[in-house]
């Protein structure tokens, strides 16, 4: 049942935030696809038309990104109001073809709690005086008190062939998202789809047309880096998209349709569609284009790091983003009584008990890109993420899953919530050990949404394992829906800065408030 949507009494000036970022999107009016070069470039001068954005924003830092049309250095500056009166200058790297012209650039030291608005301007190298237009953006620090806190997840993004359609006007999710002006959007994986391409005509069930702008690195798979730099590249050409990412910043993490679907390292494809046969390379390759196309300050372009990591966003929250791609066993039947790697590997899952165990955070936000008790599966006798079917006692990849619950409980680790997408639809389960044939933990509640422009597809079946008791779930009856017959998903959380209560309300496009679940600190 639909429900109102309080999205008023925001502090920090919402309506002001969203006329001030307007003006700024105005200046990201890089068209779709086609036209000619923009007067400035024509000049020589760089240019950012792909927009700005920022990531892991914390109390007193951010990274900001950029892309250049052309080798040029980067400058930021930050101030406090839209004027930029006495602005913090933030001298950047210099951009050129090893990170496809992407920069990013560490903001430190900023007030917390507050808007910062911010510029970036690019300049020739050669010639520092020749700069391209600025290009505006903004977002919040977060608080060092308790305060109000709201943000978005959701996932999916062009899958399955529908990608951006300008009937639509591209991806009008974002637009929708960009309204309820959140302190960040965790983007929960399948950013692009490396493995699904593009193609300019799709045939509608209704006999109409779906029409794509489509770009040539997204007219096939992606193998070359080359290739998954432009499957990057190409949600950027939607306008709605860079105008959200203006104002919101990211906390992202990947999943499989960054590289391919259900890949798991070592894998070797039997695939006519791919030259390249070893999954690790094409893993490799994305990862590199990955740590180029978002702010993430732990992976860094061209250089080792990791996906995995703890954003704390004031005494409210900390949001665990978890990497079940990179570290995982090959996909099986999952009847294994022994396993040690698991989904998340040793390593992570001992760091995921450290962190969590440390955490003073009101609520502990576990970002997973794939759901723990929906059964997902991979061909007729494997399976991609964590349950594979049997009810009973754990076994296989449900093994980690239960020694991580065994210590939270243990530890007496509070306020822990599961976020994830993945599925192509929108669920909410509650985790209940008096259901579960494993009963060593404390209940708690798993929300999934998306996808945010993609196919819709069935409902999947429910392991019993760890008890989950599906509270609310929409989805279609058949695969692969398009998303003009609906279906396309996204979460919002909002935190009560004075209670500390969290509230869930999953959403789809066009409004519609589907569930609404508020959750009550311990």
């Amino acid at each position: 049942m639909a429900q109102a949507d309080p999205t008023t009494g925001r502090s920090h000036g919402r309506r002001a935030v969203l006329r001030g970022t307007a003006a700024a999107g105005a200046a990201l009016s890089l068209p779709l696809v086609g036209a000619a070069a923009p007067a400035q470039a024509r000049r020589g001068r760089p240019s950012a038309d792909w927009g700005v954005q920022a990531g892991d924003v914390t109390s007193s830092s951010g990274l900001v990104w950029v892309r250049s049309d052309r080798r040029a250095r980067m400058l930021v500056e930050t101030s406090a109001t839209e004027t930029f009166r006495n602005p913090r200058r933030w001298h950047g790297p210099l951009v050129g073809p090893d990170t496809d012209f992407t920069g990013r650039t560490a903001l430190h030291g900023l007030p917390a709690g507050e808007q910062i608005h911010y510029r970036v301007t690019l300049a020739d190298p050669d010639d520092p005086r020749r700069t391209g237009e600025p290009v505006y953006g903004t977002f919040r620090t977060a608080p060092h008190r308790r305060r109000d806190v709201r943000f978005l997840w959701s996932g999916d993004l062009a899958g399955q062939g529908w990608g951006i359609n300008p009937d639509r006007g591209g991806y009008p999710i974002f637009a929708e998202m960009r309204g309820l002006n959140p302190d960040f959007f965790l983007n929960s994986g399948d950013a692009i789809y490396a493995d699904s391409p593009i193609q300019e005509r799709v045939e509608l069930p209704d006999g109409g047309v779906w029409r794509n702008v489509t770009t040539e690195e997204k007219s096939k798979v992606a193998e070359t880096l080359a290739e998954f730099r432009g499957n990057f590249r190409y949600n950027l050409l939607d306008r709605k998209l860079r105008d959200f990412n203006a104002q919101v910043p990211w906390i992202v993490q990947w999943d499989d349709h960054e590289v391919l679907n259900n890949w798991y390292p070592g894998e070797i494809l039997d695939d006519d569609r791919y030259t390249v046969k070893d999954v690790s390379t094409l893993a490799a390759r994305s990862l590199r284009a990955f740590s180029e196309y978002f702010p993430l300050g732990t992976l860094r372009p061209g250089e080792d790091g990791r996906v995995h990591r703890v954003v704390r966003h004031g005494p409210l929250l900390d949001v665990f983003v978890l990497d079940m791609r990179a570290y995982r066993n090959a996909n099986s039947p999952g009847r294994q009584p022994d396993d040690a790697q698991g989904i998340l590997g040793e390593r992570q899952l001992e760091w995921l008990k450290r962190e969590l165990s440390r955490s003073h955070a009101t609520w502990k936000v576990i970002a997973s890109d794939m759901p723990l008790g929906l059964v997902v599966p991979d061909g007729k006798t494997d399976y991609e993420a964590v349950a594979q079917g049997d009810p009973g006692a754990p076994l296989g990849r449900e093994l980690q899953i239960a020694e991580l619950l065994r210590h939270i409980k243990h530890r007496r680790i509070t306020g822990t919530v599961w976020f994830t997408t993945d599925v192509h639809y929108t669920c909410a389960q509650r985790y209940d050990p008096d259901k579960a044939a494993f009963k060593d933990f404390a209940p708690f509640w798993e929300f999934v949404s998306g996808p945010m422009n993609a196919g819709g597809f069935a409902a999947l079946d429910l392991d019993g394992t760890f008890g989950p008791d599906q509270k609310f779930v929409k989805a279609p009856t058949r695969a692969n829906t398009p998303p003009t017959e609906g279906g396309q998903y996204f979460g919002q959380v909002d935190i009560d800065g004075s209670t500390g209560e969290l509230t869930v309300r999953l959403r789809e496009e066009g409004g519609a408030v589907l569930f609404t679940k508020t959750l009550v600190p311990q």
